[in-house]
C-alpha cells in the first residue's frame, strides 16, 4: 500500500502516553519493544501489537540505518479517545537528510498495510509520519485516569537489551512461520480435496452424459417408433373410414329392400296371414328396421370421420329449429310418463352455423334422452352468453357414473347396465357422431350426470364460428 497523504482533519490526540528518542540502530530494537508494550496496554490484540511493532522497526531502520546520513526523529505514543472508535495514534517525526523528499520517503516506506491509516506529511523542517490502529471493542474503556495509569506503567519500566529484544522477535518470527506452515499445510489439504472433488465432478459429468446420451438415442428411437405408429394409425382410421362407407352404403338397399318386402306381406291389399306369420313379418320389418338405423349411423359416421362433411353455414333462427324438433321428436315420445319440454329461447336467437347438421345434434339427444328415461322428463333449453350459445338436453333418466361420462362419446360402447326402459338397446355410435358434428361447426359436447340423478348433455357453439 503506497502511503497517502491525509486530506481528513486528525482528531486531537490525548497527551502522549509514551515518548523515544530514535537516533542509532540500537534505538530501533527500544522503539519496537516499546512501542509492542503500548499497543499492549491500551487492549490491542496479539496480531496487532506484532504489525505495529513491525512497522516501527522498518521506519526505524530506514531512518538509521538505510539513509546515507542517520535521521534525527522522535516518537510519540497517544490515544485518542473521543473518536469512533478509540484509536492508537503514533507519530514519528524526524529531520531528514538533505536531498530527502517526502516522495523518496513514502516510495521506501510500504507500511500502510499493517496499519489501518498511514500518511507522510512536512512540518516545517521536520517530517511528520503517523500511524493508527482501532482500538478493539472489547478492550477495557480508555478514561482519563486509566490512560494516567498507563502512562505513568509505561514511564517507570525498564527497556530490555537488544539481545532481548532480538530473542522476542525471533520468537514472534518463528510463531509467525509455523502459523504459515499451518496454513501451507491447510491449503494443500484443501487443494487435495479440491483435487478430489474435480476427479468426482468430471465421473459425474462424464457418466451423465453418457446417460443423457444413451437417453436422446432412446428418445430419438421413440419418436421413429411413434412416427411408424402414427402413419398406421392413419392408415387404419383410413381404411375404418373407407370400410365403413363401403359396408354401410352396400347394406343399405339389401336392407331397404326386406323393409319393403315386409310391407308388401303385412299390407291388407296382399294375400292374409295368418296371425302367426304377421308377428314373424312384423319382426323382420322391426329388426330390418334398427339394421337400417345402424347402417345409416355407420354411414354418417364414416363421413366425418373422412372429412367428408362440409358445413353449409347459413344465419339460422334456433326458434324455428327447436319449434321443428317439438313436432318431429314429439311424435316418437310413446309413453306418456316422460314429458317432452322443448323451451324456445329468448328472442333474437340467430346463429350462424349449418341448419341440417345441428338438427341432427340435437335430435340425436333428445332421442337417447327420451330412450333412457323412464319417469320424468326430458327438456331442451338454450340461453346465449356473449359470443356463445349454450343448448342443454336434461333428463331425469338413470344417470352414468362419473368414470364413465367420456366412454360414452366412445365409438359402439354401452354403459353396463344401462338399458332403455323399453328394452332397445343402442347402437353406441349416436353420441360419438353428435360429438363430432359439434366440433366441427366449431362448438363441443359433454355430458355432467349422477346415477340416478339424470344426465345434462351440453352443446356449446360459437354465435359466428371463426373463419
Amino acid at each position: 500500500m503506497t502511503p497517502e497523504r491525509e486530506t481528513t482533519e486528525q482528531t486531537p490526540a490525548a497527551p502522549a502516553l509514551l515518548r523515544l528518542t530514535l537516533r542509532a540502530e540500537s534505538d530501533v530494537f527500544l522503539v519496537r519493544q516499546r512501542g509492542r508494550e503500548v499497543a499492549a496496554a491500551v487492549g490491542l490484540e496479539h496480531q496487532d501489537q506484532v504489525r505495529l511493532a513491525t512497522a516501527l522497526s522498518e521506519i526505524g531502520r530506514y531512518l538509521v540505518v538505510t539513509l546515507p546520513t542517520p535521521a534525527r526523529a522522535e516518537v510519540a505514543f497517544s490515544a485518542a479517545v473521543d473518536s469512533t472508535p478509540p484509536t492508537l495514534v503514533t507519530e514519528v517525526s524526524a529531520v531528514l537528510p538533505a536531498g530527502t523528499s517526502e516522495r523518496t520517503l513514502a516510495g521506501a516506506l510500504v507500511v500502510g498495510r499493517l496499519v489501518d491509516t498511514f500518511s507522510i506529511t512536512p512540518d516545517g523542517e521536520t517530517t511528520l509520519i503517523r500511524m493508527t490502529r482501532r482500538i478493539p471493542s472489547t478492550a477495557n474503556p480508555l478514561t482519563p485516569d486509566r490512560l494516567a495509569v498507563i502512562r505513568d506503567n509505561l514511564n517507570a519500566s525498564a527497556a530490555s537489551t537488544p539481545l532481548e529484544e532480538m530473542a522476542e522477535q525471533n520468537e514472534q518470527l518463528l510463531a509467525a512461520l509455523e502459523e504459515t506452515r499451518a496454513q501451507r499445510d491447510e491449503l494443500a489439504r484443501l487443494n487435495d480435496e479440491l483435487a478430489e472433488t474435480n476427479r468426482g465432478v468430471l465421473a459425474l459429468y462424464t457418466q451423465l452424459s453418457e446417460e443423457l446420451d444413451e437417453t436422446n438415442r432412446g428418445v430419438v428411437a421413440l419418436h421413429a417408433e411413434l412416427e411408424d405408429r402414427s402413419v398406421q394409425l392413419r392408415a387404419a382410421s383410413e381404411a375404418k373410414s373407407r370400410f365403413l362407407a363401403n359396408v354401410s352404403h352396400e347394406l343399405r338397399a339389401p336392407v331397404t329392400a326386406v323393409i319393403g318386402l315386409t310391407r308388401l306381406l303385412l299390407d291388407p291389399a296382399s294375400d292374409p296371414l295368418t296371425a302367426e306369420q304377421r308377428e314373424q313379418a312384423e319382426l323382420i320389418r322391426s329388426s330390418a328396421a334398427d339394421l337400417l338405423s345402424l347402417v345409416n349411423d355407420l354411414l354418417d359416421l364414416g363421413k366425418a370421420e373422412a372429412g367428408a362433411i362440409e358445413p353449409n353455414w347459413s344465419d339460422v333462427e334456433l326458434r324455428a329449429v327447436f319449434g321443428q324438433l317439438r313436432g318431429t321428436v314429439r311424435a316418437m315420445a310413446t309413453r306418456p310418463e316422460v314429458a317432452l319440454v322443448v323451451v324456445d329461447p329468448e328472442p333474437p336467437a340467430l346463429i350462424r352455423t349449418d341448419e341440417v347438421l345441428l338438427t341432427q345434434v340435437l335430435r340425436n339427444l333428445l332421442h337417447n334422452g327420451l330412450k333412457f328415461t323412464e319417469h320424468g322428463e326430458v327438456r331442451m333449453t338454450a340461453e346465449v352468453d356473449g359470443a356463445e350459445w349454450t343448448i342443454r338436453v336434461r333428463d331425469t333418466g338413470i344417470g352414468i357414473p362419473a368414470e364413465l361420462q367420456e366412454r360414452v362419446f366412445e365409438e359402439f360402447y354401452q354403459v353396463p347396465g344401462r338399458g332403455s326402459p323399453s328394452g332397445a338397446r343402442g347402437t353406441g355410435l349416436g353420441l360419438p357422431y353428435a360429438r363430432r358434428l359439434s366440433r366441427l361447426l366449431g362448438g363441443d359436447l359433454r355430458v355432467t350426470s349422477e346415477p340416478g340423478g339424470g344426465s345434462v348433455f351440453t352443446v356449446h357453439l360459437p354465435v359466428s364460428p371463426a373463419p
